[in-house]
């Protein structure tokens, strides 16, 4: 049977020469395609770790909960992060790698103090997950913090006709002292020489006896009693006794009293909340403890 001619190629034709350097080439190229794709493929897995020691990956998972440590423990401080924290941190998970595989190769790991420790530490995080958890399903709102702030101003606020006393005292510890005392200041003696001389209170005393402004609820109900008896000017005549001995009172000036100044609600509102989310979590926890059953 006769050749095709136009399929026929003569043994010394370079074309095998030409097909096979394209298979060649075809080859590398697909060789080439599959590398690059192995590369890709295993991009993903090299980002997820901050580094391989010894054979052993340090996953990036490790480095990011350090860094929320980090972040809360400014954020309860009220602090920012500082700068070049972040290389700082992944030197410290790949030193903890080192240090923990070696403790392992001590066998460390198997001792009883450190599993007891371990299950400490186990027990801590998973308390500290819960409670984050707890806050996060029950946010103290705005209108919460609103109502808080509103009683704490309320309180503060003196009641009608309250009034507030500029008072100094003199503190000895027995009444004849006191009615000593009494007798040389209606003697001439000077109320204030004699309270830095004699008084058992070494705040007041150092100035002469001076209290200061405050209203009668501030003192013990012996001392209030004794202050609201007095007018401007006066002092007792008779020792008042209290829990801490025996005090003179003078009474130096007297006004209404008047509402402290207090920040507006926008500059302590995350205060607020912050002190509200702590008193909810510990009422929390005594909840989870009143429940349990323990023998």
């Amino acid at each position: 049977m006769r050749s095709n001619p136009e399929v026929r190629t003569p043994s010394n034709a370079p074309l095998s020469a030409g097909f096979t350097s394209s298979k060649f080439i075809m080859k590398k190229q697909l060789f080439a395609v599959a590398f690059a794709s192995l590369l890709i493929g295993a991009t993903p897995a090299y980002a997820q770790n901050v580094a391989i020691v010894n054979g052993v990956a340090v996953p990036q998972t490790r480095l990011t909960a350090l860094e929320e440590q980090i972040k809360a423990q400014a954020a309860r401080l009220g602090q920012p992060v500082p700068p070049g924290v972040q290389s700082q941190l992944k030197e410290e998970v790949i030193a903890r790698e080192v240090f923990a595989q070696e403790a392992k190769r001590l066998g460390l790991e198997a001792t009883p103090g450190f599993r007891a420790k371990m299950e400490l530490a186990r027990q801590g995080l998973l308390a500290n997950e819960l409670f984050a958890r707890y806050q996060k399903a029950h946010p103290i709102t705005d209108a919460e913090a609103k109502t808080e702030y509103d009683k704490v101003v309320k309180e503060q606020t003196p009641a009608a006709g309250a009034k507030e006393y500029k008072a100094s005292h003199i503190l000895v510890d027995n009444e004849a002292e006191a009615k000593k005392i009494i007798a040389d200041i209606d003697g001439g003696a000077k109320f204030e020489d004699l309270a830095k001389k004699d008084s058992k209170d070494p705040g007041s005393g150092a100035q002469g006896g001076d209290l200061g402004w405050a209203t009668a609820g501030t003192y013990v109900p012996e001392f209030a009693a004794a202050l609201e008896k007095l007018k401007k000017g006066e002092m007792t005549q008779e020792p008042v006794k209290t829990q801490f001995g025996y005090h003179i009172i003078r009474l130096d000036d007297v006004r209404d009293a008047a509402a402290p100044k207090l920040p507006a609600f926008d500059e302590v509102k995350a205060q607020i909340k912050q002190q509200l989310e702590q008193q909810q979590l510990a009422k929390y926890q005594q909840e989870l403890r009143a429940k349990a059953k323990i023998q």
